[in-house]
Order: structure tokens, then sequence, then C-alpha cells
């Protein structure tokens, strides 16, 4: 499976706010620098996590994007299937194909084998979550300080 880049944004894009997030709402301007995303890109992106109630939304001069919930408690599968589609490489592997999608279902040889490529990526991507993420970033291996890069705002 290849994963396109709207999937890799979007994963980007939540490690992002789960870093800068501290309980406030962060700016979609502030993430697309930080990951170097074009901001009209992640805003198509998180219209779709926000549908997926990964995320929500703040309205005003201090608003932005939060996570909708704890991230231990979202899991990558979740976010593939929400931004990807099929975490299957072949349609044919698919929970919901069709009964009549292809007329060697019955007797394909080879179905078997991305039915568990498939069950294997998903049991992978479910036992990932955010937080786990967020964990292996913070470790010696991590390159930015993201607390510092937080804009000020200056309430009156």
């Amino acid at each position: 499976m290849k994963v396109s880049n709207r999937t890799e944004y979007g994963l980007r894009a939540l490690v992002c706010l789960a870093k800068l997030s501290n309980g406030s709402p962060v700016p979609l301007r502030v993430i697309a620098e930080n990951e170097d995303i074009s901001e009209q890109f992640l805003d198509q992106i998180f219209l779709t996590l926000r549908r997926a109630q990964l995320v929500r939304s703040i309205r005003g001069a201090n608003g932005g994007y939060m996570l909708e919930r704890e991230p231990k408690d979202i899991t990558m599968g979740e976010v593939v299937r929400t931004l990807e589609g099929s975490i299957s490489p072949m349609a044919c592997a698919t929970e919901d194909m069709p009964e009549n999608f292809c007329s060697r279902s019955q007797f394909c040889d080879t179905r078997s084998v991305w039915a568990k490529l498939a069950e294997s990526m998903a049991r992978a991507l479910d036992g990932i979550s955010l937080a786990d993420v967020l964990n292996d970033t913070q470790g010696p291996k991590a390159a930015r300080n993201f607390e510092n890069e937080l804009p000020i705002i200056i309430q009156e």
C-alpha cells in the first residue's frame, strides 16, 4: 500500500498539533509553517479530520484546532482510514467488497494473501496511538523543539 501525501501530511499535522496544543487551540497557519505544508491543503485535510471527530475547531482571535480526544485514544489506523480509505492493498481484500467485484473471487488463489496483508497492516496501525508516536518523537532523535515555536498571543 502506498500512502498518499494527504495521509502523510495529516499524520504529521496531528503529531504537530498534539505537540503544540497544551490545552490551547493551535492555528492552522502555525501547523502549516512547522510542517512546511500548504495551509490550503491542510484546511482540506482538517475538514475531513473534523468530520471524523478527530479534531475540533475553535473560532475567534485565539482560535485554531485541538484534538477531540486524548492522543492515547487516537490510533494511526483510525487516521489512515479517515484520510486514505481502506487499508487493504487490493480492492478484493476489503471487507465491503461487492459480491461480484471480481470474476475470479470464488477461486482466486492469491486473495488470501491480500486479505492477510490487509489484516496485518490494520492490526499494526490500530496498535499505534498518537501518544505512541509522540513518545517516539520525544526521545533523543527528536530534531525540533516545538515549545518555543508557539505564537505569542497578547490578550488585553
